[in-house]
């Protein structure tokens, strides 16, 4: 069936639509991992927006146990060149187009994925709609259209539950997790406590944490509430605390500094980053819209770590006083390069370190 995307700009997009045939709003943002679709989509950080794929062709490995970031996924629709009908996926379980059915999402493919990137490079984000019929009344419809900035409530556990390990006790802080972190912590054999963004200090500190995670998570990190830049101010005081993509984010608004949102968003597992103290460079997934802006940082607190060698946006802060430290990048490799992980040993690292020097006081 033929079904056309519109753009708030009001440029029109004509392909065929697989997944559920329903009418969509959302910001759309372009991809450009090669690997990795079933993550991509089910990441919480992409809660009510569309995808559109530099990948030429997707679907060809289906959907499969192991690679879900969510129980479900939030996003708007989904844009590619070519679709994979047919999963070759081993395990033969089920393919992108029933996957999508069965959430409701709008897809559409036979559009010129290349035409509609180098669009958004130039315009930036914006809202679109996935619909039948490209007239006048789905345009206004559009630009009437008011998109929720509510994502963080919208992915965010309401309550706190376990992840049991033999190791350290990590408490992690969820404002929009991926799976990724989960599974990386268990790699450590880590202990792991998830709490909601509303948790209040007293609550983490009952844990008795051996270490803290500020997850990734989706939206403008300046819409929370005060009280969770409260939260962190003090939590990076008491034990470890490691801040990752939003929780990167809200770390630096914590200790003063202010975020810029980016003309071209980063969404991709091949960007460059360079750690500053030892020039070693490696290649990250990202995935933000906005940029910690380097002239707000409070030297004196901060120090910046890591740099992304495209556009030299901060992707590292350290604070000189606390054992506390973010990430902009995802250092879970799901998907993405394995060269990132070594954030998490830095972490634990810090983290043993932290219980040793408790334990002989």
């Amino acid at each position: 069936m033929q079904r056309h995307l519109i753009l708030e700009d009001g440029t029109v997009f004509q392909g065929l639509g697989f997944g559920a045939p329903a009418t969509t709003f959302g910001e759309i943002i372009f991809h450009t991992a090669m690997t990795g679709y079933q993550e991509i989509i089910t990441d919480p950080i992409y809660d009510g927006q569309m995808i559109v794929f530099a990948m030429p062709v997707v679907g060809a490995s289906g959907i499969h146990a192991e690679a879900y970031e969510s129980v479900k996924p939030t996003i708007r629709g989904m844009v590619v060149h070519d679709l994979a009908e047919v999963s070759v996926n081993r395990q033969r379980r089920m393919n992108l187009d029933r996957f999508l059915k069965q959430h409701n999402i709008p897809g559409l493919y036979q559009v010129d994925t290349r035409q509609l990137i180098r669009h958004l490079r130039e315009t930036g984000p914006q809202k679109a709609t996935i619909v039948d019929f490209a007239d006048e009344h789905a345009v206004d419809q559009l630009v009437a259209t008011v998109l929720t900035n509510k994502q963080v409530q919208n992915t965010a556990t309401p309550k706190p539950y376990a992840n049991p390990g033999r190791g350290r006790h990590i408490v992690v802080i969820d404002f929009g997790l991926k799976h990724g972190i989960l599974r990386m912590l268990g790699d450590y054999d880590a202990n792991v406590s998830v709490l909601p963004y509303t948790t209040s200090v007293e609550e983490v500190l009952t844990l008795d944490p051996d270490g803290i995670i500020l997850s990734t998570g989706p939206g403008d990190p300046r819409t929370l509430p005060e009280s969770v830049l409260t939260l962190i101010r003090v939590l990076q005081t008491k034990a470890p605390l490691l801040g990752v993509g939003l929780g990167h984010e809200l770390f630096a608004l914590a200790n003063g500094a202010e975020l810029k949102p980016l003309p071209s968003e980063h969404h991709g597992m091949n960007h460059p980053i360079q750690e500053i103290i030892s020039r070693q460079i490696f290649y990250a997934m990202q995935g933000q819209g906005y940029a910690v802006d380097d002239q707000t940082i409070d030297r004196k607190k901060l120090f910046v770590t890591y740099r992304d060698l495209v556009d030299g946006a901060v992707q590292g802060l350290r604070h000189r006083e606390f054992p506390a430290f973010s990430v902009q990048f995802f250092p879970d490799a799901a998907p993405g390069p394995l060269e990132a992980t070594a954030v998490f040993a830095d972490f634990f690292e810090t983290v043993e370190d932290y219980v040793e020097h408790y334990n002989q006081q």
